[in-house]
C-alpha cells in the first residue's frame, strides 16, 4: 500500500523551545447498534438529505482484520506507550490487553461511521483523507487511524511539548510515513492559514464537550468535510445542546452513531457533523475562551 512520504516533524506555531526524543528516551525502560439520531441539513444544493441508521459493531475485533503488518506496528505503538507511561502520564490504563480493549478498539471502531458519512455526504475520496487529531495526546485514535489507513494524510495536533516528544518517538519506532506532528493548541491553528478549512476530517476523543470541540474542529475542516466526535456511552442531551454552536460555526449534526466497546458502560459513540459552510472568521476565539464560555 502506498503511503504518503510526509516527513514526520513537530511544527511550532507559538512555541520557542522543543525537546529531543533523545532527552526522554535516556530516562525510561528500554454488540448489536443503533442510531440515536437522525438530522436533515441543506446541502450545497439546497436539497435535504439525511444520512441513514448506520449499524456498527465491534463485537468482532477490528484489530484481527488488520493486516500482519498493521498489527505489528499497533503492538509496538502499545508497548512504547506503556513504556514511556511509567514516566509521563499518557494513560490511566497499565496493563497492554486493557489498552488493546479500550483504546485500541475504541479507535478503530471510529472507522466505519467516518467512513459511511464521507462516502456519501463528501466530495471527496476516502482513502485519500487528509485528517488531523485535535488535543491527541497519546495519539488515540490519530496514530491508531494513521497506521489501519495507511494512504491518509494524518496531523497530530497537541499543545503539550512532552507528548509531542513521546508522539515524534512513536512515528519513529512504527516506520509510520504519514504522520505529521504540529505543537499547538486549536485557537491558534484555527486562525493559521496552513490548517484553516484544510482538512477533510477533524476528530477529536476524550478532549471536551461538544460545543466546545465543535470551536476547536469545524475551523479546520474544509467546507464539505467531516468533523467526528468520539464521545461515552449516552451524548444525546450534550449533542442537543451543542446544535446551535455547530451550526454557528458551519456544520450541521448528521448523526450519532453508537458502537459496542470496552469502555466502562459497553459501548462509546461517534457523533458525524458536516461543515456545510465556512465559519465567519472571528472563531475560534482567544485561547482558553471556548472551554470557558462555550458557544
Amino acid at each position: 500500500m502506498h503511503c504518503y512520504p510526509w516527513k514526520s516533524v513537530i511544527t511550532k506555531p507559538c512555541v520557542s523551545h522543543v525537546l529531543s526524543v533523545r532527552h526522554f528516551t535516556k530516562h525510561f525502560p528500554g454488540a448489536k447498534s443503533h442510531t440515536f439520531l437522525r438530522t436533515r441539513f441543506h446541502s450545497d444544493t439546497h436539497t435535504d438529505v439525511v444520512v441513514p441508521d448506520v449499524a456498527v459493531s465491534t463485537t468482532t475485533s477490528c484489530f484481527k482484520s488488520l493486516s500482519s503488518t498493521q498489527q505489528t506496528q499497533i503492538h509496538l505503538y502499545v508497548d512504547t506507550l506503556l513504556q514511556w507511561n511509567q514516566k509521563m502520564n499518557l494513560t490511566a490504563t497499565k496493563e497492554a490487553d486493557e489498552v488493546m480493549e479500550r483504546h485500541i478498539e475504541d479507535s478503530l471502531a471510529i472507522l466505519p461511521p467516518i467512513k459511511t458519512c464521507y462516502n456519501l455526504q463528501s466530495n471527496g475520496l476516502y482513502n485519500q483523507i487528509s485528517l488531523i487529531d485535535v488535543g491527541s495526546g497519546a495519539g488515540l485514535p490519530g496514530l491508531v487511524l494513521a497506521i489501519a489507513c495507511p494512504d491518509w494524510r494524518v496531523t497530530l495536533l497537541e499543545s503539550i511539548n512532552k507528548r509531542c516528544v513521546f508522539l515524534e518517538h512513536v512515528v519513529t519506532v512504527t516506520g509510520l510515513t504519514n504522520v505529521k506532528i504540529v505543537r499547538g493548541r486549536a485557537e491558534s491553528c484555527g486562525h493559521d492559514v496552513m490548517y484553516r478549512e484544510k482538512f477533510d476530517v477533524a476528530i477529536a476523543r476524550a478532549v471536551a464537550e461538544m460545543r466546545v470541540l465543535a470551536e476547536y474542529c469545524l475551523p479546520l475542516v474544509r467546507i464539505g468535510g467531516l468533523f467526528v466526535a468520539a464521545k461515552g456511552h449516552d451524548p444525546k442531551e450534550e449533542v442537543e445542546n451543542a446544535e446551535n454552536a455547530v451550526r454557528m460555526l458551519g456544520g450541521s449534526i448528521l448523526q450519532i452513531s453508537p458502537v459496542d466497546s470496552h469502555s466502562p458502560y459497553g459501548q462509546r459513540t461517534t457523533v458525524v457533523c458536516r461543515k456545510d459552510h465556512s465559519t465567519p472568521q472571528k472563531y475560534p476565539r482567544e485561547a482558553g475562551t471556548p472551554s470557558k464560555l462555550p458557544l
